[in-house]
């Protein structure tokens, strides 16, 4: 229940989905005879929507979270493992143009070549499985290894976990297939926003953990120039709203213990 709600009903608390609708019950209102609280309705859906496309609120959210964890530490030494979550690579597009497709997160797979090369000796798992909402699509792992053999990373160092469909699943799955030591220490690589949430989870499932974000989106000082471009505002506002309404949903579920997990 918990997967099939995130895939369908929060997709409407998304900002822009909550204007567009806001605006379209204007209409509708105006069109049956209010057209006086229609017309309110309407213009203030349409000011609200090109505020948060132009003022950086997305990019205040957004900063919060990512500046939540440090970038990871070297000189504390090699780590025994590294785990990188899934996000980078688009099933549906790497299957109908017959080859991998990175997206927007494609930091996590430099991460993992820049890493493999560092600690040759470290265990590596890529932690993505079919995500979709109707489990129709292949697991995104299944499209790494070509990624491995382009830049030269043996296939036999990375394992594979194919069953987690979110993040909470990532965390679980993943210590079943490596069962880490006392002692150990492992890294968890995802993009900087998605790390608090991340890093509750693994916790939660009792999987000890670095973090190692990346994936920045914003600078390391919160900038307060306005958007450029409208959609690049708003775009970044429905980003930084899905990993916030995920952290609340998380922790209200128990699926994490802090509503913004810390360092």
């Amino acid at each position: 229940m918990f997967f099939t709600l995130s895939k369908t009903a929060a997709l409407l608390l998304f900002p822009s989905n909550l204007l567009i609708i806001l605006g379209l019950l204007g209409v509708v209102l105006i069109a049956l005879g209010r057209r006086c609280i229609g017309t309110w309705i309407a213009v203030l859906s349409i000011l609200v929507l090109t505020t948060a496309g132009y003022v950086p609120i997305g990019n205040f959210f957004t900063h919060l979270l990512e500046d939540r964890f440090p970038p990871w530490d070297a000189s504390r030494g090699a780590p025994d493992g590294i785990v990188v979550l899934g996000g980078a690579i688009s099933p549906r597009l790497s299957r109908a143009r017959g080859e991998t497709v990175v997206d927007g997160d494609s930091g996590r797979i430099v991460a993992l070549v820049k890493l493999a090369r560092a600690y040759p000796a470290a265990r590596i798992v890529y932690s993505g499985g079919d995500a979709s909402l109707f489990a129709d699509e292949s697991p995104e792992a299944d499209y790494l290894y070509p990624l491995l053999d382009t830049f030269g990373v043996d296939r036999k160092r990375v394992l594979m976990e194919k069953r987690s469909r979110n993040t909470f699943e990532n965390a679980v799955f993943t210590k079943q297939l490596v069962n880490p030591k006392p002692g150990e220490r492992w890294l968890l690589v995802t993009s900087a926003q998605h790390m608090p949430r991340a890093m509750g989870c693994f916790r939660k499932a009792g999987f000890r953990v670095e973090a190692y974000p990346v994936g920045w989106r914003t600078v390391n000082k919160f900038d307060a120039n306005l958007n450029r471009i409208m959609s690049d505002g708003i775009k970044q506002l429905d980003s930084a709203a899905y990993e916030w309404l995920g952290l609340a949903a998380y922790w209200i579920t128990g699926k994490t213990a802090e509503l913004l997990p810390s360092p």
